[in-house]
């Protein structure tokens, strides 16, 4: 019950353990979000340019996809990740190719673009037909492009472990999301004690402005590599 009390205070006073931007040099980047003075900071930048969605609608039916966020900016500094949202695994080879091209007329422009992130809610059941699909994906990017994902906090304690296990050489990173819309996850901190079970690289996602309160035992993880903060309009 105590921490249930816990949960409702971080929720419903936004000033006690508060993500605040300016604490951190990692952020993504959203369609609709307007640029704010922290992205000064930034040194990784996570900026979602499209999503992939199943369509059942005449006369597009099918898989399509949607270009979205900002257009080709000429970024010097720091690192770029290119974002896709997939709300389906079954792409044809012309969505490969969208997005291949978009990645690379970023790279043309000079951006410092060293990696994709898909952002895909894979359920705990079905994980290992998400791993099958991204080490396709794997073999089709550059080797000098990494691979980042989206992954859900639940993941540590209740996938299988065989089907994490074969996340190891195929993504480089895996950003596990405390927060659901806008607003963190009452009971984020039950999970965190087990993401060293994930066995692969991993950053803590937070929403801006949401409830959080580091623990002090996350950055003696081995595979811990920081946080990512989601940038939200006020």
């Amino acid at each position: 019950m105590k921490g249930f009390w816990l949960a409702l205070l971080l929720l419903t006073n936004p000033a006690f353990g508060a993500v605040e931007a300016g604490d951190y040099d990692a952020f993504w980047l959203w369609s609709g979000v307007a640029p704010q003075p922290v992205l000064k900071q930034a040194k990784t930048l996570y900026i979602l340019q499209g999503q992939i969605n199943s369509t059942r609608r005449a006369p597009q039916r099918g898989v399509q996809f949607i270009a979205q966020g900002m257009s080709v900016p000429r970024l010097t500094q720091g690192e770029v990740w290119i974002v896709y949202r997939a709300h389906t695994l079954h792409w044809p080879e012309s969505i490969y190719t969208q997005l291949m091209g978009q990645v690379q007329r970023w790279r043309d422009a000079g951006n410092p673009v060293v990696g994709i992130q898909i952002d895909f809610d894979a359920r705990t059941q079905y994980l290992h037909e998400y791993v099958d699909f991204l080490r396709d994906l794997r073999r089709r990017l550059p080797q000098d492009l990494r691979l980042s994902i989206t992954g859900l906090m639940d993941w540590s304690s209740n996938a299988d472990p065989a089907a994490i296990a074969q996340l190891n050489g195929v993504i480089d990173e895996v950003v596990v999301q405390t927060y659901q819309g806008r607003h963190s996850i009452p009971d984020y901190a039950a999970y965190l004690p087990r993401m060293n079970r994930l066995g692969v690289p991993f950053k803590i996602g937070l929403i801006q402005g949401g409830a959080w309160e580091e623990p002090g035992y996350l950055k003696g993880s081995e595979w811990f590599r920081g946080y990512v903060v989601f940038l939200q309009n006020p």
